[in-house]
């Protein structure tokens, strides 16, 4: 596969909540930062799954665009927690890259992920490297 549709895009999503959703805890067994509170898989869970919930009311043939911009703002809006709003500017920025193409090749989504972490990286007044944050650096890497 070379190139990402509309279609593909919107199943990655749906997909994607599955996934999160199924394998929270052991997420929230990782975050031991800045407090261990032991919450970090769900409310990054729940925040996703508010996006996703908005994308799933989305047609097949919707484009990656208004996809991409349906899902940032259902995040946002449905943002729990430091780690949901970190999220949902990881997507934020993901969206301000794709947000224009019909299809996503290798290079648009290297740059999307990009883009994706310099926007957390901004939203966060004191970053910490350890984090989420770092993550996303080493996908987008």
């Amino acid at each position: 596969m070379k190139e990402i549709n509309g279609k593909m895009f919107k199943q990655m999503v749906l997909s994607g909540a599955i996934v999160l959703h199924n394998n929270h805890p052991e997420v929230d067994a990782l975050n031991v930062f800045p407090v261990p509170d032991g919450d970090t898989g769900t409310n990054m869970s729940l925040t996703f799954n508010s996006g996703a919930e908005q994308v799933e009311k989305l047609a097949d043939d919707t484009s990656i665009g208004d996809i991409a911009k349906t899902l940032s703002k259902g995040l946002l809006m449905g943002a729990r927690g430091n780690s949901g709003v970190i999220l949902s500017q990881l997507f934020r920025g993901f969206t301000k890259v794709i947000a224009e193409y019909d299809e996503l090749t290798v290079q648009i989504l290297s740059d999307a992920f990009q883009k994706g972490t310099e926007t957390a990286y901004k939203a966060v007044m004191k970053p910490k490297e350890g984090t989420i944050l770092t993550v996303a650096k080493g996908m987008s890497d």
